[in-house]
């Protein structure tokens, strides 16, 4: 679709997780102004919430554009769903993972011209025990890793800071047990990673399944039985495209909702942010939201 006119957009910008500078910022919203879309910048901070500032400004506004990475994009799903606003992203974060699955450039000129653009989809939401999610849900190593991934770890490795906190957090993991349930279905089975996924991408673009869509109305779950560190290894290629399939190391399943239970509970954690614990009842919201997409190169 051709570029709107008129557009009052809110522009939310993490200064936490900024990888762009504040010229190339500026300068992305003069190109924006000049094309017809009258942007409002906010910057967080330790007073505000990306919540509360959407929930002032929405009745003003058409757009909101959310400069950050997938941790600050979560912060603000409620309030998109709530008031249907439409979103866009500006990927400023380490992993940018949702910015990946939409072909959302990394470099911002690029990013702003997107959003000039304004071509948008209808993707799906994750939901899990009433809270949103985006991308992928984690309970087991996954959490591990994210507790792996301090500010300073970002900062000093960037994307690499995943792989590297992947083998610290291997060496504190804990076998758990976890029972599944979708509609009559019971497995049971022990585990050392669970992933549930909404998106396609996570962890710096891992594929959660190379079947899954953002927009597709499913959740791809795959569970990781215990390994050592060594089998690990072997199967990380194919845990990495989303191969699952292709190893006896994994159970996989595609559903629209599912109920999971772990011995002992355990923390969930999604895009990056702890957002609940087992026992969990998962489940998608198709076409929840529209967002403001890159064009793919089929």
């Amino acid at each position: 679709m051709g570029a709107l006119t008129k557009i009052s957009a809110l522009l939310i910008i993490n200064p936490h997780s900024r990888n762009g500078n504040e010229a190339e910022i500026q300068e992305g919203i003069d190109s924006l102004n000049n094309a017809g879309i009258t942007v409002q910048l906010k910057m967080l901070d330790d007073s505000t919430t990306t919540a509360q500032i959407i929930e002032k400004y929405h009745q003003q506004i058409q757009l909101v554009i959310i400069g950050g990475g997938d941790g600050t994009i979560n912060s603000a799903l409620e309030k998109l769903y709530q008031h249907q606003l439409r979103f866009a992203i500006l990927p400023l974060g380490t992993a940018n993972d949702l910015a990946r699955t939409l072909n959302i450039p990394t470099d911002l000129t690029e990013a702003f011209n997107v959003i000039r653009q304004q071509q948008t989809c209808r993707i799906n939401l994750g939901k899990v025990n009433g809270k949103y999610f985006l991308n992928v849900a984690h309970i087991g190593l996954g959490v591990k890793v994210t507790q792996e991934l301090t500010p300073d770890l970002k900062k000093k490795w960037g994307v690499f800071s995943y792989l590297k906190a992947i083998f610290s957090a291997f060496s504190r993991h804990k076998t758990f047990r976890v029972i599944l349930q979708t509609g009559s279905n019971t497995r049971s089975m022990k585990s050392i990673q669970l992933a549930v996924g909404n998106g396609r991408y996570y962890g710096g673009g891992n594929i959660i399944d190379e079947k899954s869509e953002i927009d597709d109305g499913q959740l791809c779950l795959y569970s990781i039985y215990p390994l050592t560190f060594w089998q690990m290894l072997t199967c990380a290629p194919l845990l990495r495209f989303g191969k699952h399939q292709l190893t006896n190391k994994t159970c996989t399943l595609s559903t629209q909702k599912i109920t999971i239970t772990t011995i002992p509970p355990l923390e969930i954690h999604a895009d990056g942010e702890q957002i609940s614990k087992t026992p969990a009842e998962f489940e998608v919201i198709p076409q929840a939201l529209e967002v403001i997409c890159g064009t793919t190169e089929d």
